[in-house]
């Protein structure tokens, strides 16, 4: 990747790559503020992403992991499409056609180019996508059982919704006639263009302050430096070849489960991840695009080499990523795309794999899902539609040197948060009736793995409702003799004749029935019976682990009282 010169002295380097980094955060606060669908301002649903001139990220800020390696793929299938030569100042295009934008058509990438002052020459493009409400697809809410993309929404391959700074009336009347909420998708469209203005601004007002040609210069350090970094840590690492697989519950066509499977090769400071042998293209929504898939790969490799380090282009040069078309990890046209689960699911599977390799590096399996549930129907106050979600913590996998965490959000999903309780009841007739830790669900081990969460919705008024969950059927993992976590599951009317234990369901909701969500725990690290009887007892007083569990996974008697009956315990361990 190297093009820098030693021109540039490195504070100015700092300023510039600071000065970046802050623009992609300016353009982060302008979509939270103005964004109109809670799954933006609350969950942090997007990406957003600053390009340099020749379509290197430079700097992103923290919204939903899985998109920012998503826009790097993006913006070159879009400017490729569009053609740099038809782009003007003030254009922004819209693309959510997903083998070219990396996600599923609710998640539409805009971009837009900079242009210096005389609008003669590009010099980066802004970036940002985020998750709309409704773009006209065959079911409201989320898609589960398509067989092709057109059943997924209006398809926009690189389309100018922006042109020379006004926008395109009949596209935007397009996409008003499109959607079941049309002012929400529209009041997110014009957000994300305020972000993308922001963004458009301060980069041209870096290159007008310290000039092109030392910007230019200072953003070729910073991608060298960023490659040398995670080479560097990748050379820290055993070398090795190693194989994992896992499986998603179904397609949503099919009951059958579907295979990941994923080996993962590091070789001196190259990062190299294969999906060949996992399944072919299945009939259902779960098929991945290679854009996300690239995303998936991204996210295990910055976990391991560069974590705590702003994104930039050079952290992934290491990578290369393997995976046929046809492949459940290369989506081809027509093939349904919706429901991108096995993307973030394998992410874990990844991690599976090196876990074989370097167990002290990594932690066993967290929840293994999202946990995601959507509340729609008519408000009976005002006849609008509405249209709220939640994605629910789970438990993280133990390590070598501590427990997992307890109710997080899926490791695929850093930096995004659930919606508030008090945001979920105004904005739909529910009522959140329990939000509790789920006992016993972190698998047992040395380093106990992290609890999972219930929780308790009632509605209030008729509603419908659907949890998109593909990980009920199989275990998660643990590593050096720690015990898979609890299974996630969604139970529909639960203390009634109708009680259903299910994972992905879509159902109508009369009032005073209840969707219990109950979200799996993460694997444990080591022989349960290394655990201290007095962690357990610890365990057993926060309502981690019961006292029956404290007996039979860790051997460890814990009595009425809270105490450790001590000769108990080493009777039982011992046999």
């Amino acid at each position: 990747m190297s093009k820098a010169t030693a021109r540039t002295d490195p504070a100015t380097v700092e300023i510039v790559r600071n000065y970046l980094h802050s623009a992609a955060n300016e353009m982060q606060r302008t979509l939270i503020r103005t964004a109109y669908n809670t799954t933006i301002y609350e969950m942090l649903d997007f990406g957003i992403s600053i390009y340099d001139a020749d379509l290197n990220l430079v700097a992103d800020s923290p919204g939903l992991t899985m998109f920012l390696g998503a826009n790097d793929y993006s913006i070159k299938k879009g400017v490729e499409y569009v053609g740099e030569e038809n782009l003007n100042p003030g254009d922004v295009v819209m693309m959510n056609y997903p083998y070219w934008s990396s996600a599923h058509t609710l998640d539409p990438c805009l971009f837009s180019p900079v242009f210096k002052d005389d609008g003669e020459e590009i010099i980066g493009y802004t970036v940002v996508r985020a998750h709309w409400r409704d773009i006209g697809a065959k079911d409201a809410a989320y898609v589960h059982d398509s067989t092709e993309v057109y059943q997924e929404g209006i398809l926009f391959p690189g389309t100018k919704v922006y042109k020379e700074g006004e926008p395109d009336d009949e596209i935007i009347e397009l996409l008003r006639f499109n959607s079941r909420m049309p002012s929400a998708t529209l009041g997110d469209l014009n957000a994300q263009v305020a972000a993308i203005r922001i963004g458009r601004r301060r980069l041209t007002e870096l290159h007008e302050r310290y000039g092109s040609a030392t910007v230019t210069d200072a953003v070729d350090r910073i991608l060298d430096h960023g490659e040398g970094q995670a080479r560097e840590a990748l050379r820290e690492l055993p070398d090795g070849t190693w194989y994992a697989e896992d499986y998603l519950d179904d397609d949503g066509i099919n009951d059958e489960l579907v295979k990941m499977a994923v080996e993962v090769t590091i070789d001196g400071d190259d990062f190299r991840v294969d999906f060949s042998a996992s399944s072919d293209e299945v009939d259902g929504p779960v098929n991945v695009p290679i854009g996300m898939t690239e995303t998936t790969c991204k996210l295990a490799l910055k976990t391991l080499t560069t974590p705590d380090e702003p994104s930039n282009a050079g952290h992934y040069e290491p990578l290369s990523v393997t995976a046929p078309e046809g492949n459940l990890f290369h989506a081809t046209h027509p093939a349904p795309t919706f429901t991108l689960w096995p993307s973030m699911l394998g992410v874990e599977t990844i991690f599976k794999a090196l876990s074989k390799g370097m167990p002290d590096r990594l932690p066993a399996a967290s929840g293994g899902d999202l946990g995601a549930i959507m509340v729609w129907g008519t408000d009976s106050d005002t006849g609008r539609m509405f249209m709220e979600g939640c994605n629910e913590g789970v438990g993280w996998g133990g390590t070598d040197d501590h427990d997992g965490a307890n109710g997080v959000m899926h490791i695929s999903e850093t930096n995004v948060q659930n919606t508030p309780i008090e945001v979920l009841e105004h904005k739909a007739p529910i009522r959140i009736e329990h939000l509790e830790i789920r006992p016993d669900s972190g698998g047992s081990g040395r380093n106990r793995g992290g609890v999972g969460v219930k929780r308790d919705y009632r509605f209030l008024e008729d509603a419908k409702a659907l949890a998109t969950v593909k990980k009920t059927k199989t275990d998660n993992w643990g590593i050096g003799g720690g015990k898979p976590g609890a299974r996630n599951a969604v139970v529909l009317r639960p203390g009634t004749d109708e009680e259903v234990s299910t994972g992905t369901f879509r159902d109508s909701f009369s009032p005073d029935e209840v969707v219990s969500n109950r979200t799996a725990g993460g694997g444990g690290y080591g022989d349960p019976y290394e655990r201290s009887p007095e962690a357990v007892r610890a365990d057993v007083l926060d309502g981690y682990v019961t006292r029956e569990a404290a007996r039979e996974e860790y051997g460890v008697v814990v009595d009425e009282d809270g105490t450790v009956d001590r000769e108990a315990t080493e009777d039982l361990r011992g046999r």
